[in-house]
């Protein structure tokens, strides 16, 4: 497949912010120890932070190498500092420790109620010294909202089919309900079978059959309208990632539904018509707050008389919703520019404030993503070699391993979740 593929994008240091070492402020590196100090007197991981420092109860450990750039970037960025410090280099995992597994004592923190801070109250009020604000730029109207999905979705649409399965499907897949969380036995044979099971989840939930006209917003590399389209169903597939829509006619093409599906380059705002079925995968998270009215507005505003629409989002509590949505943390800066998970929560106070829809969650699948991405991170570090040969340099991989990484650790928690919502009118 990847010798059809467009052209790749060439990673260069201004695709992401600057990794160059932050200057040294000793009030704050003073800060930074501190807070490592009292993070880790009761957290079940190690952190050695040089040859006479270590931290922690034990259990997964991280040694840092470059102490002092360690400090200055988390007294400098509490959002991102850590993983930034990752990517320079300047931390790892002990050999035998896997990356997931010494992140998920620090997401099993954010997600126990009474752990849920990091740090005492009093050092929590000192945060706003270290905390950044989401940049006006990654705005999500029409010409924000292009540019920041770019960023990602047409990175390379070759990159992203050496650890996806050959669905190209780029969101939870779904195991069934004994999948459970032996991530160990994660195999890559089974992730194929489970993303089918998930968009047959979707299609049945929106009552897909043949004759239904079907909006498919987000549409991804087509997975889900062709899919649909084999059911018969007439798809009007959106996305506003040029890569990945030239890819998705290929592949609608190739599957021989080109005369049941059409792939429009077009903003969800920009939609017309009526349609039986309005279907959107893993697309809210990248809508911004700001438009959460106007996405559901437009999706009910899509369904004909007696039409159903199904979102797959992913989901956080909505305490760490409210307390988050106006930092910039390391993945607005880093991988999604412009997105904020929501809260079912908000969801559905949203929905009910400024739609007639009624939203309700139909399946969880938080387990199911942790397992997704255990799977595709072994992928991505298996398949290396044929990614950095595309022109992909040692700073992107470690961004991509912490990436996948750090969101198993948040699903693996439950931190993070993954729902499927039916969304009808009251």
């Amino acid at each position: 497949m990847t010798d059809l593929m467009p052209a790749v994008h060439q990673p260069e240091t201004e695709t992401w912010p600057t990794l160059a070492r932050p200057r040294s402020n000793p009030v704050r590196r003073y800060g930074a120890a501190t807070a490592i100090r009292l993070i880790a007197k009761d957290l079940p991981a190690t952190i050695h932070l040089d040859s006479n420092r270590s931290y922690g109860l034990g259990g997964p450990a991280m040694r840092v190498h470059r102490t002092a750039a360690f400090l200055d970037r988390l007294g400098q960025d509490a959002g991102s500092g850590f993983g930034e410090a990752y990517l320079a280099g300047d931390w790892d995992p002990e050999p035998g420790t896997d990356l997931a597994d010494l992140l998920v004592p620090f997401a099993e923190r954010f997600s126990n109620e009474e752990t849920r801070h990091l740090l005492p109250k009093w050092a929590q009020s000192l945060r706003w010294l270290v905390t950044r604000s989401q940049p006006g730029e990654q705005e999500n109207d029409r010409a924000g909202a292009r540019e920041n999905i770019s960023r990602h979705y047409d990175l390379s649409n070759a990159m992203f089919s050496e650890f996806l399965d050959p669905t190209l499907t780029y969101s939870a897949a779904y195991f069934g309900a004994d999948a459970g969380l032996d991530l160990a036995s994660a195999s890559y044979d089974e992730l194929t079978a489970a993303q089918l099971r998930k968009l047959d989840s979707i299609l049945d939930a929106a009552g897909v059959q043949s004759g239904s006209r079907v909006l498919d917003i987000g549409c991804g590399w087509a997975s889900l309208a062709i899919r649909a389209a084999q059911r018969g169903a007439w798809v009007t597939a959106i996305t506003i990632a040029s890569q990945q829509a030239l890819l998705a006619q290929r592949r609608i093409a190739e599957a021989g539904v080109g005369d049941r599906v059409q792939v429009a380059l077009r903003d969800y705002r920009d939609q017309i018509g009526e349609f039986d079925a309005v279907l959107s995968v893993e697309m809210i998270e990248a809508v911004g707050e700001k438009y959460w009215p106007v996405y559901f507005d437009a999706i009910e505003r899509r369904l004909a008389p007696g039409g159903v629409g199904v979102v797959q989002a992913i989901v956080m509590p909505h305490e760490r919703m409210l307390a988050t949505r106006n930092t910039f943390t390391w993945v607005q800066k880093y991988i999604f520019p412009g997105g904020l998970i929501p809260s079912i929560k908000v969801i559905e106070e949203v929905t009910a404030q400024h739609t007639g829809l009624r939203a309700e969650v139909v399946r969880h699948l938080g387990a199911d993503y942790a397992r997704t991405l255990r799977i595709w991170r072994n992928r991505f570090i298996e398949h290396w070699p044929a990614i950095g040969a595309l022109g992909f340099d040692d700073t992107f991989r470690r961004m991509w391993e912490f990436y996948l990484a750090y969101s198993e650790a948040g699903f693996r928690t439950g931190y993070l979740d993954d729902v499927q919502l039916l969304l009808t009118r009251r």
